[in-house]
């Protein structure tokens, strides 16, 4: 949510952004291949094809793989070695991912290849650019990584369809062979040389392109939070003093906490809600829902930056094994185990799971009588013949029990394989792909809230909200309709989704604050 696209990303020897990434994953930007980087893979592949003609045991390129690394293969039989390596590897099961993460696998795998450290071939690297630019989009099922050795099953997947063989989605979504895709692109299969095999498929770039987009979209959100805090803060009538600036930098330097609270102090500016009780309160304290609002999501800022610095780094990587050094050295490493982006994905998850359970907390307190500091029951229009938004927030609670559940940590299990040659792995791929789901959860976690705090809002008659929230209920109003009687819920909380996840619900509160983050 956080990037907009660029018409084109040109790749060379040196990384890439998180906006690249992005913008080729979801919007569909052309790839280009610099000169650049096509004189440093023509470079590395002069001594693969060395190394490929003699006799020294180079891994991959003369040996077996994993615990067969130790078989000798004949030159003649060294090119089928590739071809074989891909069509095992490709045995994922279950339903296919989606297409944004397969674009973001092969253009991060594209990137490692243009580095000029993995000894493809330019032919090579250039299929995978024009798959991408074709709209070609291979099948990949979701089980099969184990985030070691790269994202061996879902790597192999796409490499398998560049030999024409597997299934693809053309740019239009529909489902084909791979050969009448290359066929119908006017493109011709590849055939796999010497250590290319291998080369396509140790990485860590299904997990990482997750994770740049799961810091893109939590980015977004964290602000969506401090927005709907913001809102629940004045339908519940509040008090904005704890967000003042000098309660959180200079008290406490926590850099995340600083921006939320900046963000919903500056939210609550003209607030007709908030200064209506400045004199005359009973309530001492908020609870902590809304007084430690930026506490939490604070927190949840910093877990993102601290994601987005590892991210990065991984993103200057050039991860194969063996790697082709300047020298002409083919070395192998470790540099494909997962665990430094699995740990990231993880953290994430249990930041945004916990961002989701504040929010509910602030929703089912202005559900109930006792605690909303007058509202009607439920927020319902007529309480007893209506139920207001009760089941609303049974859905928020069903959102968030399963997101505390998703927030277990995958990286904490290992299962060897490969005959204990590879005895300890990441499950970052795992990770990962539990992690959208925790970031598609708090979207709807969070678009509950704000229907319910909108309602909240409506409900404090004679009294206007801020300026911000004021204009963030418009934008919702526009697609979810205020208070009245009961009505089909569901439609209306999908469209509050569909708003949060678009953007908009940002845009509106940032057309009267500038300075929100």
């Amino acid at each position: 949510m956080a990037f907009e696209s660029s018409n084109e990303v040109t790749l060379g020897t040196s990384g890439v952004t998180f906006a690249d990434v992005i913008s080729v994953a979801r919007y569909s930007s052309k790839v280009l291949i610099s000169s650049e980087a096509r004189t440093a893979m023509l470079a590395s592949r002069t001594f693969i094809e060395g190394y490929a003609a003699g006799g020294v045991p180079v891994y991959g390129v003369s040996t077996g793989f994993g615990a067969l690394a130790n078989r000798h293969i004949d030159v003649k039989d060294r090119t089928q070695l590739q071809k074989s390596l891909i069509r095992s590897h490709a045995a994922g099961v279950g339903p296919a991912v989606e297409r944004e993460v397969v674009r973001a696998l092969m253009f991060l795998r594209l990137r490692t290849m243009t580095s000029g450290r993995t000894g493809v071939r330019v032919e090579l690297a250039q299929m995978y650019a024009d798959f991408l630019n074709a709209g070609i989009t291979p099948v990949v099922p979701e089980f099969g990584s184990l985030g070691c050795s790269g994202d061996l099953a879902p790597l192999s997947h796409c490499a398998l369809a560049m030999m024409g063989e597997g299934s693809v989605h053309d740019a239009s979504g529909k489902l084909m062979s791979a050969l009448d895709a290359i066929n119908a692109a006017g493109l011709t299969p590849i055939e796999l040389e010497a250590k290319e095999g291998l080369a396509l498929i140790n990485g860590t770039d299904g997990m990482l392109g997750m994770l740049i987009m799961a810091c893109a979209d939590l980015s977004a959100l964290a602000t969506v939070a401090d927005i709907t805090a913001a809102m629940s803060i004045e339908g519940l009538l509040g008090t904005d003093r704890v967000f003042a600036p000098d309660l959180h930098l200079p008290l406490r330097p926590q850099i995340g906490q600083a921006v939320s609270a900046a963000n919903i102090f500056a939210l609550l500016q003209g607030s007709g809600i908030v200064a209506s009780h400045l004199e005359g309160d009973s309530k001492v304290q908020d609870a902590y829902s809304l007084r430690c609002a930026p506490q939490v999501a604070g927190a949840v800022r910093d877990t993102i930056e601290y994601a987005s610095t590892i991210a990065s780094r991984e993103l200057q990587s050039s991860i194969d094994n063996p790697v082709v050094l300047p020298d002409g050295r083919v070395e192998s490493n470790g540099n494909f185990h997962g665990a430094p982006v699995g740990y990231v994905l993880d953290f994430l998850a249990i930041a945004a799971a916990d961002l989701g359970s504040m929010a509910e907390r602030r929703t089912d307190r202005m559900l109930d009588q006792h605690r909303s500091s007058g509202l009607p029951p439920f927020l319902a229009n007529d309480p007893g013949v209506d139920s207001g938004l009760m089941i609303a927030q049974y859905t928020q609670a069903g959102l968030v029990s399963e997101n505390k559940r998703l927030a277990s940590p995958a990286s904490v299990d290992s299962i060897p394989s490969s005959a204990m040659q590879e005895d300890h792995v990441s499950m970052g791929w795992s990770a990962a792909r539990k992690l959208r789901k925790v970031v598609e959860n708090l979207s709807r976690i969070l678009a509950i809230e704000l229907v319910t705090a909108a309602r909240a809002i409506e409900f404090r008659t004679g009294l206007a909200p801020s300026p911000a929230t004021k204009n963030v209920i418009k934008a919702l109003r526009e697609v979810v309709p205020g208070v009245g009687p009961d009505r089909f819920l569901s439609p209306e909380l999908e469209a509050a989704v569909t708003l949060v996840q678009s953007g908009k619900i940002v845009d509106a509160a940032k057309k009267i604050v500038k300075s929100l983050n």
